[in-house]
């Protein structure tokens, strides 16, 4: 039997770049709309512009970006369909989640999560509070023990995260969403998995029918 190849670095400059790009989409520093050029992208970064390139491309292929020609890159905003689509899919996925994580999830991890959310709240720091978000979403799905649907989850919500979708500070506060998150550790923490499930449901419909109804009207 042949010898394995040597496997690559963990991540290529591109990587790192679409990683780069992707936390800026995310975090507002590019605008979902405005349009940039690799060279301006590359000199930010502190890379050449071929891995820049890879970057981009790779995001046009997700839908994140768009190439014009003469123009440059341009970042795409989420649509109405994009967001119900994935809020949609979420809800399958999570609801059923949560009902069975009761008696099995970390309660202490998640409190510690919704903690962080409340300090972070307090601080209006959006970022800060949205890693919390993630992560207690992220625990009571791992508390199935399915690592595909972990995976799944993750991959749904960095779709729509990775692309400056926000309903903070336009249709609800840092404080409301904790609130929500607060109703599902409560039902939890009861061991009620049905209550559990309905505060998750009510949470994602909540959320996805806001954000549908922010980019209902933005055209990318």
């Amino acid at each position: 039997m042949s010898a394995l190849e040597p496997i690559a670095a963990p991540q290529t400059l591109a990587s790192h770049a679409r990683s780069a790009v992707l936390a800026a989409i995310g975090d507002g520093r590019l605008e979902p709309g405005s349009l940039h050029s690799v060279a301006q992208l590359a000199a930010q970064l502190g890379v050449s512009r071929t891995p820049v390139r890879e970057a981009l491309l790779m995001l046009e292929r997700e839908g994140r970006v768009r190439f014009e020609r003469n123009r440059g890159v341009r970042v795409l905003a989420p649509t109405a369909h994009d967001i119900a689509e994935v809020f949609e899919l979420r809800r399958l996925l999570e609801v059923p989640s949560t009902a069975s994580a009761a008696g099995r999830v970390d309660l202490d991890a998640l409190q510690a999560e919704l903690d962080g959310m409340s300090r972070a709240a307090e601080a209006a720091d959006e970022a800060a509070f949205m890693d919390h978000d993630e992560r207690f979403h992220a625990l009571i799905v791992a508390a199935s023990g399915n690592r595909r649907l972990v995976a799944a989850v993750a991959a749904l919500r960095d779709a729509v995260r990775g692309r400056g979708a926000s309903t903070v500070g336009r249709s609800r506060s840092l404080q409301e969403i904790q609130a929500e998150h607060a109703a599902i550790l409560d039902a939890l923490r009861a061991g009620d998995g049905d209550r559990a499930a309905a505060a998750m449901r009510y949470h994602l419909a909540r959320t996805g029918d806001l954000l549908a109804a922010r980019y209902g009207a933005i055209r990318p």
